[in-house]
């Protein structure tokens, strides 16, 4: 392997490339899976301020909407993991996106019978498709190239997720949301004249075709990786019945990896909870209407975007834990703003999180499977199963929410959250072997 030369700030320069010509092909069809589970995943940002008026529920049940999604990554990265280890990432792959489109052709029937238990149903099986290519698609980025780039590859890899974020919002603020925004005194006149019902369930029917099209780009999705020839790589090549394979055990021997999955833990409750109530804040504070706070949605998507490709060039200069360690300090004092300054200020300072929380996930993932050898797909699989934070601490923020009658009070989550990412980042991420488990 070549050295990285040595740039005049002693940080690391590598001369490798991202990715190799010859797996150019399997590189870029994974590479477009991160875009398309960006777009279910911000898409539930809109579905939760829509089913909040088109089922008239509360913030804390409209949090549940994430809780059944990140419940099916939790409950399918191990299986998703098993399937890989014994089949191979193609395999897995394609279970991923079988599921992941039927859980989209779920929506017909849940808005017809108007159930909102059925859609939380539809959002799980979604979800758990996604665990399936979230569990192979990083790994898979992580291995397929040079070890000395894989944080770069995985963030250049990660950087088409926000794209698919955007798109998400973007289709789900111009098709979803109706831009009916109904007073108590109109509620009540259109309950006296009987077409209230109505109303809502138009609203929920407006659900149906976003997602009947994104299934059907998902099953073509799949054809396209069924019928391309995928490397072998790392673990995949050790012999059938080998103790090669690694095992849970073994992960236990590295305290970098470990932290590193509450790090993620904490990440994805700071960015799916921000997320989630982003357009309420903007509502609360600078009393905009539904459509404007979804535009300012995709906004703070676009600098998320940004801070992917500029994280991927930034870490040819700056080692990957000392560029999130200073990104974590700045969304510290963000955060702080808008908790302490809401309205204007307030939503400008929360819009802009996005940008330096956007290299978090892919970073904390490299840090973490550095050096795990064949225990890298079981690894990949627990960190995929920390985004269950995303469920965890989006419906406390709606209970804080609550609580306190202040959706800028319910940001004092996503900054406990990037207190342990600033430490995880500059201690827990030193690669290191536990005291006694060493061989």
């Amino acid at each position: 392997m070549m050295n990285p030369t040595l740039n005049t700030a002693g940080t690391s320069k590598s001369r490798h490339g991202i990715f190799s010509r010859e797996n150019l092909l399997p590189f870029a069809l994974v590479t477009a899976l991160f875009f398309l589970w960006g777009i279910p995943n911000n898409l539930n940002d809109v579905l939760i301020r829509q089913f909040m008026k088109s089922f008239e529920i509360t913030r804390l049940k409209a949090g549940l909407v994430q809780s059944a999604f990140y419940l099916g990554y939790f409950l399918f990265s191990t299986p998703a993991a098993l399937t890989m280890r014994k089949f191979g990432y193609k395999t897995g792959l394609l279970a991923g996106l079988m599921l992941y489109g039927a859980g989209t052709i779920l929506f017909w029937p849940a808005a017809f019978v108007q159930s909102y238990a059925f859609f939380l149903f539809a959002l799980f099986v979604i979800a758990s498709g996604l665990a399936f290519l979230e569990t192979g698609a990083s790994p898979f980025i992580a291995q397929i190239g040079d070890p000395e780039t894989t944080a770069r590859r995985l963030n250049f890899s990660q950087a088409f997720n926000p794209l698919g974020s955007i798109t998400g919002v973007l289709v789900g603020t111009t098709f979803i949301f109706s831009g009916v925004e109904l007073n108590a005194g109109q509620i009540q006149a259109l309950k006296a004249a009987g077409k209230y019902a109505g109303i809502l369930r138009h609203e929920a029917m407006r659900v149906i075709s976003p997602y009947l099209v994104l299934g059907a780009i998902v099953f073509l999705w799949a054809i396209l990786i069924a019928r391309t020839r995928f490397p072998k790589l790392g673990e995949e090549n050790v012999v059938s019945g080998s103790s090669g394979h690694g095992s849970y055990r073994d992960l236990l021997k590295y305290p970098h990896f470990l932290q590193a999955v509450i790090a993620q833990f904490f990440y994805v409750g700071a960015q799916v909870g921000t997320w989630s109530y982003f357009i309420q804040y903007v509502q609360d504070y600078a009393h905009q209407p539904e459509k404007v706070a979804g535009y300012f949605l995709t906004g703070t998507l676009v600098a998320f975007a940004l801070g992917r490709f500029a994280a991927t060039y930034l870490m040819q200069y700056v080692r990957p834990n000392k560029l999130m360690g200073a990104y974590s300090v700045i969304n510290i004092a963000l955060v702080s703003i808008g908790i302490f300054f809401p309205g204007w200020f307030g939503v400008w300072a929360i819009f802009l999180t996005s940008f330096f929380m956007s290299l978090m996930f892919p970073t904390i993932f490299a840090l973490g499977l550095r050096d795990l050898g064949p225990n890298t797909k079981l690894g990949g699989s627990l960190l995929v199963m920390a985004i269950i934070g995303g469920a965890v601490f989006t419906p406390v923020m709606g209970l804080v929410s609550e609580l306190t009658s202040s959706m800028a009070k319910a940001m004092s989550v996503p900054l406990a959250c990037y207190l342990f990412i600033m430490y995880f980042s500059y201690v827990g991420s030193r690669p290191r072997v536990a005291a006694g488990k060493e061989g």
